[in-house]
């Protein structure tokens, strides 16, 4: 696993209080000891406004301007654990929807190289200071509409996805290697399943995990 700089807060942003969310987040069934410890890690009060920090290490979505979010850890962490599932090596990985950069941060931990795609620049920047000081250097940027994926650097042995379309875009499924892993949130508004894709030899095989909240996916870039 890739270390990170210390970022020890105090009060309700220190690593006592973190590591109370990482107790939580064991007992509602995260049980990949990778994810749990990439999660301890990383500081997600750095990664929202000073206004916000005291709850940081609760386990609710944040708002971090533009109509943005910050996911909640739980979330996080689900959606991390289900891409990793099964040990594979995850050399190259795409996320779409950098945002905060926080699940950012706990994908560079636990992969080779992360192409990370954000539509708003001013969240791409922030985010790409914020990693800079974590130390986390096996990432890159790239300011583009990610409903389209990035084909320049596919294929994709996984794919985060940090915005819901309306039906799972068949560009991301062509970008998977063979055996490469898509999650992504689908539906509208209220109504949204996180999904898991696998790519196989000939198909592709979908699964469904919780219901989600999260912000569209929108086209274009700002």
């Amino acid at each position: 696993m890739v270390r990170v700089g210390r970022h020890d807060g105090i009060g309700m942003t220190s690593r006592r209080t973190r590591q109370r969310l990482i107790d939580r987040l064991r007992r509602e069934g995260i049980r990949d000891e990778r994810v749990l410890s990439a999660l301890d890690n990383t500081p997600r009060h750095i990664f929202v406004d000073e206004a916000l920090a005291s709850r940081a290490y609760e386990d609710i979505a944040l708002p971090i301007g533009h109509n943005q979010t910050i996911s909640q850890p739980y979330v996080v962490a689900l959606m991390t654990e289900i891409l990793l599932a099964g040990n594979a090596v995850l050399n190259n990985v795409l996320e779409i929807g950098t945002g905060s950069g926080y699940q950012t941060a706990i994908l560079a931990q636990l992969v080779g190289h992360v192409h990370t795609v954000e539509r708003i620049g001013v969240l791409l920047r922030q985010a790409r200071d914020r990693l800079y000081h974590m130390r986390l250097r096996n990432i890159s940027y790239h300011t583009a509409d990610g409903t389209a994926g990035l084909e320049q650097h596919a294929p994709y042995d996984g794919i985060l996805v940090a915005a819901a379309p309306r039906t799972i875009p068949e560009e991301l499924c062509s970008q998977l290697t063979v055996g490469g892993r898509l999650v992504i949130p689908v539906g509208e508004n209220s109504k949204q399943r996180l999904v898991l894709v696998e790519r196989e030899a000939m198909e592709f095989v979908e699964t469904e995990f919780d219901w989600v909240n999260f912000v569209p996916l929108i086209s274009g870039k700002v």
